[in-house]
């Protein structure tokens, strides 16, 4: 059996973790770990780095252990993540006169100690490879999932739809069937979700700053001089173990997006902050104050090429608007793919492309005013016409029914008149 969790990325006000890897069952002897006098089998990661550090502290140990006086130690360093448990519970069934204990993140202890001594400890409370802890461990992320859940603090993210729904369906329950099942399950889960994708839409609007097309140039436009009321906002000034994010870019770095998340939320709110205000200097910037603005856009997450702009998950959806399809009439032009057709349209805007027919590709945006900029231009390429699609006349199992159709009435026309005729008597 193999559990496989993806890298994920959580922005909140006040979160930020990261746990991703591969997790194994694996049904090998040699894995089976002892806990008191019960064997069982663990959740491990295993690859070749662990079990090269794994051989080199089972071969240290073995040295040292020989020689070893009781209540002698040895110290194993350069230990990380899970290694620091396989290496206890691997060295505890190998070797019944020594005991361990970690050392901060990345240290073992290993300690020879009578057989009285070793009883003792494998049974105090206090015991840090404990079952609990390990499974605890193993767990992953659901630990982190269900403390943001017993949190009910504002989890923010940005463009997080499909966050929301991989949240659901690995760390909860199977995504169901119907769609008001699912919004009234996520709100339950986090009751207030800000989207900064809606967020900066707005903000976009309010301000002439040039076009971006994700979270980093975002960040970036917002910290630049285009932006006028930034010396007034928050500074926000990384840790002491995140400070590389301050003078280099890790984009898709799950502590960098979500250091560029937050910091993308705080700039926007202040902007829209400022816009209720004369002087941006004396603007409160406290976050209630940031929350006051930020309330018409609490759990509304956006929808990337949808009929509605984002979901409300605490509410009714806007009604659905969704700008007609248009069809391109290819003439004279054989081979052309949808790759093409897009590179055709690239300069007016962007579509996505969808063939339709040998000499038909349909066009789908999901903003009005592209397609009425496509539908005004006289730009084309002569051997391409655009229209609006009329399902009834561009639909090509529809053309193919009425071609059917068509002959049939004829063939049926024609019996008639044939069939119909006087007959000749001799």
């Amino acid at each position: 059996m193999k559990i496989r969790t993806s890298m994920w990325y959580i922005h909140t006000t006040f979160f930020s973790f990261l746990q991703h890897g591969e997790l194994r069952m694996l049904n090998l002897p040699s894995l089976h770990l002892a806990f008191s006098s019960c064997l069982i089998m663990a959740l491990t990661i295993i690859s070749v780095v662990d079990r090269d550090v794994l051989k080199k502290a089972i071969d240290e140990v073995t040295c040292w252990v020989g020689a070893a006086e009781e209540e002698e130690t040895l110290i194993l360093q350069d230990l990380s993540g899970y290694q620091v448990f396989e290496v206890q519970l691997v060295l505890r069934q190998a070797l019944q006169n020594v005991w361990t204990q970690p050392l901060g993140d990345k240290k073992v202890m290993v300690k020879k100690v009578s057989p009285q001594h070793r009883w003792l400890l494998e049974n105090s409370p206090y015991d840090s490879c404990r079952k609990e802890l390990i499974l605890l461990s193993a767990r992953g992320f659901t630990n982190l999932f269900q403390t943001l859940v017993k949190a009910k603090k504002p989890l923010v993210g940005h463009n997080m739809l499909m966050d929301l729904m991989h949240l659901h369906d690995k760390f909860y329950k199977p995504l169901p069937e119907s769609y008001e099942e699912f919004k009234r399950n996520i709100h339950n889960l986090f009751p207030v979700l800000i989207d900064t994708k809606t967020v900066t839409k707005s903000v976009w609007k309010k301000h002439p700053f040039p076009r971006v097309s994700n979270l980093l140039e975002i960040y970036s436009v917002l910290c630049s001089n285009l932006n006028s009321k930034d010396p007034t906002c928050p500074v926000i000034t990384p840790a002491s173990d995140c400070s590389r994010y301050a003078e280099k870019k890790c984009p898709h770095e799950a502590g960098y997006d979500a250091f560029l998340c937050g910091s993308v939320l705080l700039k926007s709110a202040h902007l829209l902050l400022c816009g209720y205000t004369d002087d941006a200097v004396e603007v409160d910037s406290s976050f209630s104050r940031y929350l006051t603005v930020l309330a018409e856009y609490l759990n509304k997450v956006n929808v990337i090429r949808g009929g509605v702009a984002s979901i409300n998950f605490s509410g009714e959806d806007a009604p659905c608007q969704r700008p007609p399809l248009l069809v391109v009439h290819v003439r004279g032009w054989s081979g052309l793919n949808e790759r093409q057709i897009r590179q055709e349209f690239k300069a007016l805007c962007h579509f996505d492309v969808r063939r339709l027919s040998k000499d038909q590709f349909l066009l789908l945006s999901n903003k009005f005013k592209h397609v009425r900029r496509v539908l005004r231009d006289a730009n084309h390429p002569p051997r391409l016409g655009v229209s609006i699609y009329r399902h009834w006349r561009h639909s090509p199992s529809i053309s193919c029914l009425l071609q059917v159709s068509g002959i049939v009435a004829l063939w049926s026309l024609l019996a008639f008149v044939l069939g119909g005729a006087p007959c000749c008597s001799f």
